[in-house]
């Protein structure tokens, strides 16, 4: 008994302070953008009004961050590196009334723990400076320097001690997306200070101090300039201010929506869903448009310490900032829109998400539309027949839409395991040319068949076309590209520009023939040639849209997400009228692909109705 006891005891024991470092390190720095967010907090606690960020191999290699700031003096500078060592706060109250970026102390130690760190600092008041090198907190070198005025952090090979943290760091260009989304934070939350990044010699940002909706056209584009709808109110717990963006520049993806408390950037799920459902009325459910919101809130009514990377809040009155945000962006889109505000007095217990419910319900109206049925049962037509199931071992349907076969190979269909693979010679099916092809809503292309009809979903269709077109050029390496008479420059932001530097060996072999220049420009000499002239600035900007949404939806490749991208922005659209000579090519394509009856993501495009199962719907 007492022999267990002692050996239970002896199990705990504590860990050693490198081991854990390293573990508060996993906590803190996650990434190369955690580290740049930490010196970033810091060298704005400064005081500088300069800041540069130095980044190499998406800061694998190396992330600087300079500032021109107060310095450190040289007793403090081995302190910083200690774990919970910070001038920020003192007692237990200053948790509750910080107003500073950094305060934990954690951010020096953490990343001295993972990589190799040079810090250089020079007070004003000091005639010489000082050099601090640590590597997995081992100190290397502490002497005096010269540099300029205030502190110069280096830090060099990011988890090289810890190789399997750096084996599940993401590509270069979704690490630098991030060391990106981190910089324009800091930059849209201190706009009287200048910051300049640099990426692998590329400069990527040069921002002076400047206003916030100056800084927010310099980050992300000259098109915002003038669709920036500014949002304002003040009350005695909180004051909100900051930019919405007209609906119409809304984009497929994330990653332009800022919430600020104090200058701090913060995720808040309940905040978000209130602003983009304000939206709904104006842009699609798969549309998220850009804003900038900050709140000034008096410090002892948030608590910035629930996160372990300091990303959420807790404010001390969530319903009135949420009440108070809904009331603003609100206010803001409909005084753009000149629409009328109504007050619903008469609807106290109205839930916080339907403000703008719209809507028809055509249930009661189909109800009494139920023809020969007496027990007022709706007519209800098969949604669609999955070819994937229906077609194994069933020679009549696949015989039925190929057309075209004899006696000796109904065996050899019968033995098809799916509807159309294995096919050799992809036989088109056997619709009567001389009844012509029907267009439903510009939408569906029906014909008609020896033992039924087919419906052909037109967009869904070309879709197919356009990817499988895309995939064989990216392989063969011939495409087939059309020369601009005219060269197009465009100017990309620079998150899209990154992207675009990552897929271009991918886009140039599915067509597009364009020249990286500096200053997140490009210049397009030469499109696909199924895509329509004079429309290349449009149609790219939204194949690199469309593929950041495809990253987080579907898991293929990265040139199959290229082909789906531009296939989804270049495919015949639903609701345009086709001639009988298009709609037939259209069917010839279709036919000749090896996949003919999904699109890029397994979506059917064509329903088969047998002629029995029509005959059923009049008994």
């Amino acid at each position: 008994m007492n022999k267990e006891k002692e050996t239970r005891e002896g199990l705990i024991k504590q860990l050693p302070q490198d081991l854990s470092n390293k573990i508060a390190a996993g906590e803190v720095i996650q990434r190369p953008s955690s580290v740049v967010k930490e010196l970033l907090d810091n060298a704005i606690d400064s005081g500088a009004d300069q800041i540069k960020v130095i980044i190499l191999n998406a800061g694998r290699t190396l992330i600087q961050v300079i500032d021109n700031g107060c310095g450190m003096p040289k007793e403090d500078i081995p302190l910083c590196f200690l774990r919970h060592a910070t001038s920020k706060i003192h007692k237990v109250e200053d948790l509750f009334n910080i107003q500073t970026m950094g305060f934990r102390g954690e951010a020096m130690a953490s990343i001295s723990s993972v990589a190799q760190v040079t810090l250089k600092t020079k007070r004003v008041q000091d005639e010489t400076g000082y050099e601090y090198e640590i590597w997995g907190n081992q100190i290397k070198r502490f002497d005096p320097v010269a540099t300029d005025n205030g502190t110069s952090v280096a830090v060099r090979n990011l988890f090289y001690n810890v190789p399997a943290r750096r084996a599940f760091l993401k590509t270069d260009a979704t690490e630098f997306r991030h060391i990106l989304l981190t910089f324009q934070q800091a930059a849209l939350a201190n706009t009287d200070i200048s910051f300049e990044l640099i990426a692998d010699t590329d400069i990527v940002y040069n921002l002076p101090a400047q206003r916030l909706d100056h800084r927010i056209v310099e980050i992300f584009g000259k098109s915002y300039k003038a669709s920036l709808i500014p949002a304002e109110e003040n009350t005695s717990y909180v004051n909100v201010s900051g930019y919405l963006i007209d609906p119409k520049l809304a984009k497929k993806n994330r990653g332009e929506q800022f919430f600020f408390v104090n200058n701090r950037p913060f995720y808040h799920r309940y905040l978000l869903h209130i602003v983009l459902s304000i939206y709904r009325q104006w842009i699609q459910t798969n549309e998220y448009p850009f804003f900038a919101l900050f709140f000034e809130i008096d410090p002892n009514d948030v608590d910035v310490n629930v996160h372990p990377s300091k990303l959420e809040v807790k404010f001390g009155d969530e319903r009135s900032v949420t009440a108070f945000t809904r009331s603003i962006v609100k206010k803001a889109l409909n005084e753009r829109f000149n629409v009328p505000t109504i007050e619903q007095n008469n609807a106290p217990n109205k839930q916080p998400f339907n403000d703008f419910e719209s809507g028809f319900s055509f249930h009661k109206q189909n109800q009494s539309r139920n023809v020969g049925r007496l027990q007022g049962e709706p007519v209800r037509f098969p949604s669609r027949i999955n070819f994937r199931e229906k077609s194994k071992g069933d020679p009549t349907i696949t015989k039925e839409l190929y057309g075209g076969f004899d006696s000796k190979n109904d065996d050899a269909v019968k033995n098809k395991t799916e509807f159309g693979k294995n096919l050799s010679d992809n036989p088109k099916p056997e619709y009567d040319k001389g009844r012509g092809f029907w267009q439903l809503h510009d939408r569906y292309i029906i014909s008609q068949t020896l033992t039924g009809l087919f419906i052909i979903d037109q967009h869904a269709a070309h879709k197919r076309i356009i990817y499988e077109k895309a995939l064989q050029a990216s392989e063969s390496g011939l495409p087939s590209t059309q020369q601009l008479l005219f060269p197009q420059t465009i100017e990309f932001s620079a998150s899209d520009y990154t992207l675009l530097k990552e897929l271009h060996p991918i886009i140039q072999k599915m067509g597009f023939n364009i020249q990286l220049l500096s200053g997140n420009t490009a210049m397009v000499l030469g499109v696909p040639a199924d895509i329509k002239m004079g429309d290349e600035r449009h149609v790219l900007e939204s194949v690199l849209e469309q593929y950041q949404e495809l990253s987080s939806k579907v898991k293929l490749k990265a040139r199959e997400k290229v082909a789906l991208a531009m296939a989804s922005k270049t495919a015949i659209p639903r609701g345009k009228k086709l001639t009988d000579v298009e709609m037939e090519t259209l069917i010839d394509q279709l036919f000749a692909c090896d996949e003919p009856y999904f699109d890029p993501v397994d979506r059917p495009t064509i329903i088969y109705l047998p002629l029995d199962e029509i005959e059923s719907r009049f008994r």
